[in-house]
Order: C-alpha cells, then structure tokens, then sequence
C-alpha cells in the first residue's frame, strides 16, 4: 500500500482548481493555482467518455461550464477535441476558452509535484484510473475522492490512497470509524452539526477536513473543532497566512 502522505498544518484544497478564482477543472486554472503555491492540494473532477477516456469535468453534462450541449459520456476522445471550457462572468483574470484536459495530461503536467485529488464522478472508471495513477508511480501522491465509501474501499484494495466526502445529513447517520481501514481522507460538509463534526475528527482516519469552504467565518469554525484541513474555491482569499507561500 502507498505510504500516507505527511502533512503538518493547515492543508487547503483548491476544490475543481479554485472555482471562484480560476476557470474549474480547467488546464490554465489548475496551473494558475499551482504557481500561486495557496493550495497543497490540487482538487478536479473525473468523467469517462463513452471509449473510456477519463477527463476534468463535474457535470454529467457539458451545457453549464463548456460550449457544448448534451451528456459527457455521450462522448468519445475525438469527439471531446471540440469541447471548450466556457469560463465563468465575473471570475478574476482572463482567460481563453480551451479544452477541458484529460486525466492523463493532468497526471502528466502536476504529477509527483505535490498533492492532487481526483473525484470520480463515474466509478466505472476506477480500474483505468488506478492504471494511469500506478504506471506513473504516483500512489502515493494521488487522493481518488469519491461520495461512497465502497468506492473507496475498492480503490484502496488497489493500492490508491483514498478520500471520501459526505454531506451534513450523511454524517448525521454515518459510523465513519468503520472505514478507517481504508480511507485516508474525510471531508465533511461545513454546514455539519457540531456534535458530528466532532465524531469525524475521532473516527481514527488520518486526515479530516472540510467543504466547500468560502468563508473566513466557516473556515475558523470548522478548524477550531478539529478539521486539519479545508478544500475551498477561494483559496487565494482563504489560505491561513501560515499556509501562505
């Protein structure tokens, strides 16, 4: 199994790059963060295409952040030559419209440079992405992030590390201690009740932090009960001067 990775302080997590400071999930947004140097942590989202290309995209369609209609799986890597990341009124900077990078290219670009995080969307693709993960030797500095906790549980019997998110209503039900074994990171939502928040933080899995936090207020509160870490939109605004480069 990878080694977990050490982190000391207050970790903060670019969620989809650094959505309200770059364009998500995109190519020029994740290298704009890096070099900012706010985040230890990369975040993006994974999709398959219907030939099984693993790509940057949150939606199950195209229509909110591209200039393209219809479902991702819809389609295939010649087709995905075409889609272009249509950034977002308002965001800071300027940027180009571009296509949305695959896995392969992001591996390629910030692999083994720090920390990064890729939700998977659709968990189908989990054999493809432990392939692409494991032949650049990047297990021990790649998080595959998934809502399901057997998700995480199968990408660790693949020598991944592991994170999970829950929602505030999940945690209020959730035995996160079961999943200790397999499980290197838990992000619970900010909007969670003290009392659950706090029976995170005991669960024994080595990392916990929080989401999606855009406020100086939610971040305090959620570090004060035991969060080691927050993944953010904004971590330019939000980055603990500790954290600051």
């Amino acid at each position: 199994m990878p080694g977990t990775p050490q982190l000391t302080g207050t970790t903060v997590t670019a969620h989809r790059g650094g959505a309200k400071e770059v364009p998500e999930n995109s190519m020029q947004g994740l290298a704009a963060t890096f070099r900012r140097g706010y985040a230890r942590v990369l975040d993006t989202d994974i999709r398959q295409l219907r030939d099984g290309t693993l790509v940057a995209m949150h939606d199950a369609t195209l229509d909110r952040t591209t200039d393209k209609h219809g479902k991702v799986s819809a389609l295939d890597w010649n087709d995905w030559q075409d889609v272009r990341i249509t950034p977002q009124r308002g965001l800071p900077g300027h940027w180009r419209p571009e296509r949305p990078p695959s896995v392969r290219e992001i591996l390629e670009r910030f692999g083994g440079k720090g920390l990064l995080m890729l939700e998977l969307k659709d968990p189908a693709g989990l054999p493809r992405l432990a392939r692409l993960i494991r032949e650049r030797h990047l297990s021990h500095s790649v998080l595959v992030e998934s809502n399901d906790p057997q998700v995480a549980e199968r990408a660790h019997t693949r020598g991944l590390l592991t994170a999970v998110w829950r929602s505030a209503r999940q945690m209020a039900e959730d035995r996160p201690e079961r999943w200790k074994p397999y499980v290197t990171m838990l992000s619970v939502d900010h909007e969670t009740a003290d009392r659950h928040v706090r029976k995170a933080v005991r669960s024994g899995i080595t990392y916990v932090w929080s989401h999606t936090v855009n406020s100086r207020a939610d971040r305090d509160r959620m570090l004060k009960l035991g969060c080691e870490g927050i993944v953010t939109d904004k971590p330019g605004s939000l980055a603990p001067a500790a954290a600051r480069p």
